[in-house]
C-alpha cells in the first residue's frame, strides 16, 4: 500500500491560491481493498506540535475538510497517515498561503506615458546576507512578465490571467529563494496591454476596457537566515521607460523590435489604483504544456513559405533567430489552406500575426503579450532557407492534468477523440473560450455548461471551473442576478439566454458530480439562487421561461430558415426545460447544505414548472408537440415524460431520426444528450450508427477532411475543402466534442457514478462495429483502467479487464451475460460488486454479436458489399438501377421501403422475400473475412 499523491483544494503543493473550503485529499494505490484508518496533521515546523490534527478515523473517503484558521504568507506542512493492521504508512506535502486580507506595502506603480506598448519597471538591489527564503507577490495591468537578472521568474505567462479587472485581479506569489543570492541583483518589470487595456470583443474590438494604463504592484519579501526580514517594494524609487515591443494586443498579436534600445529611464510613478481589487489566485497557470515541431515546410502555389505544425492548437511559435541586423520577420497564423494556399479569412479581424525585427544575434526568440491558434504559419522575410528545427510551437493551457482517455479497433474514432482532447486543451484558457484563433476567444458560458462533464473526464477540472464559476458569479453582481453571454463580459450587458445563462447552476452542480466536493456549490449558492430567481422576474409567463430572445438549439440543422442557426426546436420549450433543471439543481444544493427552506421553495418551483411545461407541450398520452430530435432527447434526458410514455417519445425520436436518414440534426443544446438518451433507452444500435456515420453531417465527417480539433459547424469545411460561406468557422471549438462524454459511459462502461466516483455502475453496450475498446478515468480515488473485447471465435467470448482504485466500490453489469468467470477462480452471475484489484471477466453471450443485414438496410450499404451484390444479382438485378449513383438519394432508403414506394422501383414479391432473406443471412461486410 502506497500514499501515491496528495492534494490541497485539488492543487499540488499551491503557492499563493485563495485557500477557502479547505480539503486535503489523497489517492491511496494497493492491490486489494482492506480496513485501514486515517489521520491528518497539519503544522508550521514539527509534526510534533501540529495547528491542526484529526482523530484517528475509518477509512470511508480519501478526503479530510479542514477548519483552521489560516495566516498570511504562511507555510503549512501536511502529514498523511494511513495505519492497517500490517502496516503504518505515511506521506507529506505543503501548502502555502498569499497575501490574503494583509495590507499592502507596496505602491501601484506606473509611467507618466499612458500610450506606452511596453511598459518596463527596474530597480536595483543588494542582498548583504545570506539569505532563508525569499517571496515575490506580484501583479500587474494588463499583462504582466518578471525577472530577476534577466531571468525570467517562474514557469507561467500570460498573468495575472484574465478576469474583470474591475472587480477582481489576482496576485501571483512565486518563490525565488534560488534567483536572489548574496549579491546585487537587477528586478524588472514588463507589461503589455492584454485583456485588460488591448483591443478585444466582437465587430473590431474596443480599447481599454477596463483600464488606460499600464500598471504594476509587487512585495519582494525576504527573510535572511539571522532571522531579519526586509520587504522590497514598488514605488517611485523604481525606473521606468519604454520596451521592445512596439504593439501587442490578444487578437492583433505582436510587434518585437529587437533593434531598439532601451533608455530614457525615469522615475516611476504611484498611480492611485484600487487596492480592494487584489486577491489570491484562483487561476491556474497558463504554462508551456507540450511542444509540437514542425512537420512540413510548404512551397505554396501562391509562392508562399509556410509552416505545417500538423495540429491544430493554442500558443504562440519561437523560433531561432540567425537573420542579420534591421531585418523584419512577419509571422502569420492560420488554421487551413485553400487551394494549396495560406488562408485566414475566418479569423476575421483579428491580425494574429507577429513581427520580429533581428538585433543580430542568434537566439530563440517568442511573443510575450498575446497567443494565437492556428495549425499554419505563413513566413515572410527571412533570407536563408527555412529549416524546421528553428521552429517549435509551444502550446499552452491551464495546468490540469489530464485524467482520461478512450482507445478503439477504429483509427477515425481515435482521431476523433485526439480532436476533441486537443480542442479543450486549446480552449481551456484561463477562461473556457470557444475558439482560440479569430476576434472572439471570449469565455462563452454556454460552451461550457455543455462541455462541462465532458471536460472533466478528460481532464481535472475542478480548479479551472472554480475561478470561472467565480467570473460568472462576478457578473451576475453587476447585473442584478442575470448571467451574462461570456465571463468576463468585457464591459458588455448582454445576456439572460437559456442554456447560457444555466452555466450558473449547471457547471457547480456537474462539478459536484464530478468530484464530491461542494465547495464550488458554497461558493456559488447565492449566485444559483439569483439566476434562478432572475429568470422568475423576467419570464413573461409564469413557471414557462418564455423572452423576447434566445440562442435555441443554435446551429442545429433542422431550421426552416437556413439564415436563422436557431435551429427548428421551440425556443421558449428549451427555455423553459432549463429554468426547471436549474431550479431543481438549486433545490438538490439547498438540500445538500440542509437548508429546507430553500430546499422547499426551489422544488416546489421545478415541480410548478414541469407541470406547465407539460401542459403547454406534451398531450396526456405522452406525445411531444414539436417534431425534432433535439425535443424528443430534451423531454427524455430530463424526465419530462411519465414512466408509462417514455417508450412512446423514444419511439417518436427513432421515427423522426429515421426520417432525417438516421443522421443528427441537433446542435449545441440536443447534441450532447442525442446519443446518451438512445443507449439509456434501449437504442444504442442506433446512437452507434449516428456516431459512426462518415457523411455529413457527422462527427467522422470531419475527420475525413483532415480535422486535427473539433469545428464550430458540422460544415465549417465542405466536402471540396472550401470553407464554408455562410462565416463563423472556427475550426477549434470543443462544444459538438460532448460526444465523448457518451462515450466515457457506453462504450467504456462509465455509465453511473455517485458523486465522486466512489460508487461506479461499469455497464458496457457492446457493438461488433467497435469490438473492442481500452481506456482509462483518474476518479478522485485513482486510476480505473478498462479493456473490453468481443473474440472472434466460435462463441464469440467478451473479455474484460478491470483495475479498479482503492477506495472505489464497481457495481458489474455486463449485457447478455448469463454467468462470468472472475480471475479464472469463480463464477458471477447477474450484477455483483468489486473493490480495489485488478480483474479479468470473461463469458460467452447469450446471444452473439454477429451482425447480419436485415430488410431496411439501406441499399447504399448493400452496394459497399460486392460478393452481396452479386448473390442479389442472381434473385434480380434491381441494383442495376443505381449503378451510375450508388449514393444517391433513394439509394439512403431500403429495397422494401423502395419497393412500397416508388411504382418505378418494381420488385416481385418473391424476388422481394428471397432478397429479404438472403440479408437475413448475411453478415455485414465489417465482419466477415475476406
Amino acid at each position: 500500500m502506497k500514499i501515491s499523491s496528495i492534494t490541497i483544494n485539488h492543487l499540488h503543493e499551491p503557492l499563493g491560491f485563495q485557500l477557502n473550503d479547505l480539503r486535503v485529499a489523497f489517492k491511496l494505490a494497493a492491490t486489494e481493498f482492506i480496513p485501514v484508518e486515517k489521520r491528518l496533521t497539519i503544522y508550521l515546523t514539527t509534526s510534533k506540535q501540529p495547528c491542526w490534527q484529526s482523530e484517528w478515523l475509518n477509512y470511508d473517503n480519501n478526503y479530510f475538510d479542514v477548519d483552521l484558521h489560516l495566516q498570511a504568507r504562511t507555510r503549512y506542512q501536511v502529514l498523511v497517515e494511513i495505519r492497517s493492521k500490517q502496516e503504518h504508512i505515511q506521506a507529506q506535502s505543503f501548502f502555502e498561503t498569499g497575501k490574503m486580507n494583509e495590507s499592502w506595502q507596496a505602491q501601484w506603480i506606473g509611467n507618466t506615458d499612458k500610450k506606452i506598448q511596453n511598459t518596463l519597471f527596474k530597480k536595483s538591489i543588494t542582498v548583504d546576507k545570506p539569505l532563508k527564503a525569499a517571496r515575490l507577490y506580484i501583479a500587474g495591468l494588463g499583462l504582466y512578465e518578471t525577472y530577476i537578472d534577466n531571468q525570467k521568474v517562474g514557469s507561467e505567462y500570460l498573468t495575472p490571467g484574465v478576469t474583470a479587472y474591475d472587480q477582481w485581479v489576482q496576485v501571483q506569489t512565486y518563490d525565488i529563494t534560488k534567483q536572489l543570492s548574496q549579491n546585487s541583483h537587477e528586478l524588472l518589470i514588463s507589461c503589455g496591454d492584454g485583456w485588460y487595456k488591448g483591443n478585444y470583443g466582437f465587430d473590431g474590438g474596443q480599447d481599454c476596457i477596463y483600464g488606460d494604463q499600464q500598471l504594476a504592484i509587487a512585495e519582494y519579501h525576504l527573510e535572511y537566515t539571522d532571522s531579519t526580514e526586509e520587504v522590497i517594494v514598488t514605488n517611485n524609487t523604481w525606473q521606468t521607460t519604454s520596451g521592445k515591443i512596439t504593439k501587442s494586443a490578444i487578437y492583433y498579436g505582436e510587434d518585437f523590435d529587437d533593434t531598439l534600445e532601451i533608455t530614457d529611464w525615469q522615475p516611476a510613478i504611484e498611480v492611485q489604483h484600487n487596492y480592494a481589487v487584489l486577491q489570491d489566485r484562483l487561476s491556474l497557470p497558463l504554462t508551456i504544456k507540450e511542444q509540437v515541431a514542425v512537420q512540413q515546410i510548404i512551397h505554396t502555389p501562391a509562392q508562399e513559405q509556410v509552416l505545417d505544425f500538423g495540429q491544430n492548437q493554442a500558443g504562440w511559435l519561437e523560433f531561432y533567430n540567425r537573420e542579420p541586423q534591421g531585418t523584419k520577420i512577419t509571422f502569420q497564423f492560420g488554421e487551413v489552406l485553400q487551394e494549396g494556399n495560406f488562408y485566414r479569412d475566418n479569423l476575421r479581424q483579428a491580425r494574429a500575426a507577429f513581427v520580429y525585427i533581428s538585433d543580430g544575434q542568434e537566439k530563440w526568440v517568442r511573443p510575450h503579450f498575446t497567443y494565437y491558434g492556428y495549425r499554419y504559419v505563413k513566413v515572410s522575410g527571412i533570407t536563408q532557407s527555412l529549416r524546421a528545427q528553428d521552429f517549435k510551437a509551444d502550446v499552452i493551457y491551464s495546468d490540469m492534468d489530464n485524467t482520461g482517455s478512450i482507445q478503439t479497433n477504429n483509427a477515425k474514432v481515435n482521431r476523433l477523440f485526439e480532436n476533441i482532447l486537443w480542442s479543450q486543451k486549446s480552449n481551456f484558457f484561463d477562461v473556457p473560450t470557444d475558439c482560440p484563433q479569430r476576434d472572439e476567444r471570449l469565455g462563452w458560458s454556454g460552451d461550457a455548461e455543455i462541455f462541462s462533464n465532458t471536460a472533466a473526464c478528460n481532464m481535472d477540472v475542478f480548479a479551472f471551473f472554480k475561478k470561472y464559476a467565480y467570473d460568472l458569479a462576478i457578473e451576475q453582481q453587476q447585473h442584478d442576478g442575470m448571467v451574462t453571454m461570456y465571463a468576463p463580459a468585457m464591459g458588455q450587458n448582454d445576456g439572460g439566454a437559456a442554456v447560457w445563462g444555466d452555466a450558473a447552476t449547471i457547471i457547480p452542480w456537474n462539478m459536484y458530480q464530478n468530484y464530491g466536493d461542494s465547495a464550488i456549490l458554497r461558493q456559488n449558492y447565492s449566485a444559483m439562487k439569483s439566476w434562478v430567481d432572475w429568470i422568475s422576474k423576467n419570464t413573461q409567463t409564469p413557471n414557462l421561461w418564455v423572452s423576447p430572445f434566445q440562442f435555441g438549439d443554435w446551429l442545429a440543422l433542422d431550421g426552416e430558415n437556413p439564415a436563422m442557426p436557431t435551429g427548428k426546436t421551440d425556443e421558449d420549450f428549451i427555455a423553459s426545460i432549463y429554468y426547471y433543471y436549474s431550479s431543481w439543481i438549486v433545490a438538490q444544493t439547498a438540500q445538500l447544505f440542509d437548508n429546507s427552506a430553500d430546499f422547499e421553495y426551489y422544488s416546489q418551483l421545478a415541480a410548478a414548472i414541469k407541470k406547465a411545461i407539460q401542459a403547454e407541450y406534451i398531450t396526456p398520452k405522452g406525445r411531444i408537440a414539436i417534431d425534432t430530435q433535439t425535443a424528443y432527447t430534451l423531454a427524455l434526458q430530463f424526465n419530462l415524460v411519465e414512466p408509462q410514455y417514455q417508450q412512446r417519445v423514444v419511439d417518436d425520436l427513432v421515427q423522426r431520426l429515421h426520417k432525417d436518414n438516421d443522421h443528427l440534426k441537433t446542435g449545441f443544446v440536443g447534441t450532447p444528450y442525442l446519443c446518451s438518451v438512445l443507449s439509456k433507452f434501449g437504442q444504442h444500435k442506433l446512437a452507434t450508427k449516428i456516431f459512426l456515420n462518415e457523411d455529413y453531417p457527422s462527427w467522422l465527417n470531419e475527420v475525413n477532411l483532415g480535422a486535427t480539433t473539433v469545428w464550430e459547424r458540422w460544415n465549417s469545411i465542405q466536402a471540396d475543402g472550401s470553407m464554408n460561406p455562410e462565416g463563423m468557422n472556427s475550426l477549434n471549438h470543443y462544444s459538438i466534442g460532448t460526444i465523448m462524454h457518451w462515450a466515457y459511459q457506453y462504450l467504456l462502461g462509465i455509465t453511473e457514478h455517485s458523486a465522486g466516483y466512489q460508487q461506479i455502475t461499469f455497464a458496457p453496450q457492446f457493438d461488433y462495429r467497435l469490438p473492442q475498446m481500452k481506456g482509462h478515468f483518474t476518479t478522485p480515488y485513482g486510476d480505473l483502467r478498462i479493456q473490453s473485447a468481443i473474440e472472434t471465435d466460435e462463441q464469440h467470448t467478451v473479455k474484460v479487464h478491470l483495475e479498479i482504485p482503492f477506495g472505489v466500490q464497481v457495481k458489474v453489469r455486463l449485457p447478455r451475460a448469463p454467468k462470468i468467470l472472475v480471475n479464472d477462480t469463480k463464477y458471477l452471475s447477474g450484477t455483483f460488486v468489486l473493490t480495489a484489484g485488478k480483474y479479468d471477466l470473461q463469458y460467452q453471450p447469450t446471444t452473439d454479436y454477429i451482425e447480419t443485414y436485415h430488410q431496411d438496410t439501406p441499399v447504399a450499404e448493400i452496394l459497399k458489399d460486392k460478393e452481396l451484390v452479386k448473390q442479389i444479382q442472381t434473385i434480380d438485378p434491381i441494383l442495376d438501377f443505381f449503378k451510375d449513383d450508388p449514393t444517391s438519394d433513394l439509394a439512403q432508403m431500403s429495397l422494401t421501403k423502395l419497393d412500397t414506394t416508388f411504382p418505378f422501383i418494381n420488385i416481385s414479391p418473391d424476388h422481394l422475400q428471397q432478397i429479404n432473406q438472403l440479408l437475413e443471412q448475411t453478415p455485414v461486410l465489417t465482419q466477415r473475412k475476406e
